[in-house]
C-alpha cells in the first residue's frame, strides 16, 4: 500500500522526534571530547597518543557494540537498548569526571564505557529504528532527518562547551554532560520500534544468522562496508585531531570550535540534501560523489596556506559531506535486503566504520607524537576519499532474490 503522506502515523511522528532528540545529546557531547584534550593534557598527565587510542577504543567499542544491540533493538525493542547504553555513557562521564580517570581508566572510562554507551545511543541505532517505521520511498528522507539533528548537536554542542570549559572548567563540564544524558534517559521511553515490517515483502522467517551469512555472501554488502571505513577514518581524525592542527599551524584555538560548529552545522543541510536526493537519484553514485568530494575538500585544507578563512571554508565544505553518507548507506542495505534485520546489518557496515574511526583517531595521535605534525594522516586520508569514491561503483542497488520473490506475490 502506498503512503499518502510522509509520516505513516502518529507512533512513527514520536519516534522521529525522540530519536532526533537522542542523537542531538549523543552526538552532541561525543563531538566536543576533541576540545577536552589540552586539560586533560595537564590535568591528567594524557599525552597525544595516549588520547588518540582513547579515543579510538571509545570508536571501536561504538563499532563493536552496534551489531550487539542492533540485535536487542531487533529482538525487545529500540527503547531497552537505547537505555542501555545511556547508562554506560552516564557511568563513563561520572568515573572521568570523580575518578579513577588517569592512566589506563582514562582509556577505560572515556573509551570503553562511553564507547559502549553510544554503540546504542549514536546514529546507528536511532536511525534503524526510525528505519522501520517509513516505507521505502521516504525511509532516506527520514533517516536523513534524524542525521541532521544529530548535525544540529554538533553544531551547538562545541559552542557550549567551549564556553563552559572557559568559565567553568572540565568537571563542571561534564556535570552537565551528565544532566543532559539524564535527560536522553526520559526521552528513551517515547521510542517505539514495530516488531513486524512496515512492508510485507519484509515478512519472513529468516533468522539472524542466516541474514548475517545472506548478507556477507553478497558483493555490494561487502563493498559498501569496505566503503564505510572510509568514513569513519575520515571523521574521527577531524574530530579528535583538528584542534592539535590548528594550533600546529599558529592559528587561534577558536578556529577549531568554529570549524567544529561549521561542521554540525552544514551537516545538516548536507544529510538532509543527501535524504532528499537518494530518493532521486542512485545512492551508489551519490555515495560515489560524496567521498571524492570530501578529498577535495582535504586537498583544498592541507595544501592551501593555513589562514582562518581557510580553516572555515574547509568547516563549511566538509561538514555539509560529514554524514551525508548515512541516509544512502543504511537506504541500500534497507534496499538490498529489506527492513527486517537493517538494524543488525547496519550495525556491521557500521562495524567498519568504527575500525576507521579507531584508525583514524589513534595514527593520528601517533603521527602527530612522532612526525610532529598530521601530514601523513592527512595524505592518507585524501587517498581513502578516492579508495570509497572507486569502491561503491560496482554496487548493484537492487533487492536481492529472496526479496523480489516476496514482492511477485504481493
Amino acid at each position: 500500500m502506498i503512503q499518502k503522506s510522509f509520516i505513516p502515523n502518529k507512533t512513527a511522528l514520536i519516534t522521529l522526534i525522540a530519536a532526533c532528540l537522542v542523537v542531538i545529546i549523543s552526538l552532541g557531547i561525543r563531538q566536543t571530547f576533541g576540545l577536552f584534550f589540552f586539560d586533560f593534557e595537564i590535568d591528567l598527565g594524557c599525552t597525544q597518543t595516549q588520547f588518540g587510542f582513547a579515543m579510538g577504543i571509545q570508536l571501536l567499542f561504538w563499532g563493536l557494540l552496534g551489531p550487539v544491540f542492533g540485535i536487542v533493538t531487533d529482538k525487545y525493542g529500540g527503547r531497552i537498548a537505547v537505555i542501555i547504553g545511556f547508562l554506560f555513557y552516564l557511568s563513563g562521564i561520572y568515573f572521568l569526571n570523580y575518578g579513577p580517570n588517569t592512566g589506563s581508566w582514562f582509556t577505560f572510562d572515556i573509551g570503553i564505557l562511553i564507547g559502549i554507551g553510544l554503540g546504542a545511543t549514536a546514529i546507528s541505532i536511532p536511525v534503524s529504528i526510525v528505519a522501520k517505521h517509513f516505507p521505502l520511498n521516504t525511509r532516506t528522507m527520514a533517516t536523513g532527518i534524524v542525521t541532521a539533528a544529530g548535525s544540529f548537536g554538533y553544531f551547538i554542542s562545541p559552542m557550549y562547551t567551549r564556553y563552559s570549559l572557559l568559565e567553568f572548567g572540565w568537571n563542571t563540564t561534564l556535570i552537565i554532560f551528565g544532566i543532559m544524558i539524564i535527560a536522553g534517559l526520559v526521552i528513551a521511553f517515547f521510542l517505539s520500534t514495530p516488531m513486524k515490517e512496515i512492508e510485507q515483502e519484509n515478512e519472513n522467517n529468516q533468522t539472524a544468522i542466516e541474514a548475517i551469512k545472506e548478507a556477507f555472501s553478497n558483493k555490494s554488502f561487502n563493498y559498501l562496508t569496505l566503503g564505510f571505513f572510509v568514513c569513519g577514518w575520515h571523521i574521527a581524525l577531524v574530530a579528535t585531531h583538528i584542534p592539535m592542527h590548528i594550533r600546529d599551524n599558529g592559528l587561534e584555538d577558536w578556529t577549531a570550535t568554529a570549524i567544529l560548529a561549521l561542521i554540525g552545522l552544514f551537516n545538516i543541510f548536507g544529510t538532509l540534501s543527501s535524504g532528499y536526493l537518494s530518493t532521486r537519484i542512485s545512492k551508489k553514485k551519490l555515495l560515489s560523489a560524496i567521498y571524492l568530494l570530501r578529498g577535495v575538500s582535504l586537498i583544498y585544507f592541507v595544501f592551501m596556506p593555513p589562514s582562518v578563512i581557510n580553516a572555515l571554508i574547509f568547516g563549511v565544505t566538509f561538514g555539509y559531506l560529514w554524514l551525508a553518507t548515512v541516509p544512502p548507506t543504511n537506504g541500500i542495505v534497507g534496499h538490498i535486503f529489506g527492513t527486517k534485520y537493517i538494524t543488525l546489518l547496519y550495525g556491521f557496515v557500521f562495524l567498519s566504520h568504527q575500525v576507521g574511526s579507531f584508525l583514524g583517531a589513534y595514527l593520528g595521535g601517533l603521527f602527530h607524537d612522532l612526525y610532529g605534525s598530521l601530514d601523513y594522516a592527512w595524505y592518507i586520508s585524501i587517498a581513502l576519499s578516492l579508495f570509497a569514491g572507486l569502491i561503491h561503483l560496482p554496487i548493484k542497488e537492487k533487492a536481492i532474490e529472496r526479496l523480489q520473490l516476496a514482492q511477485s506475490e504481493i
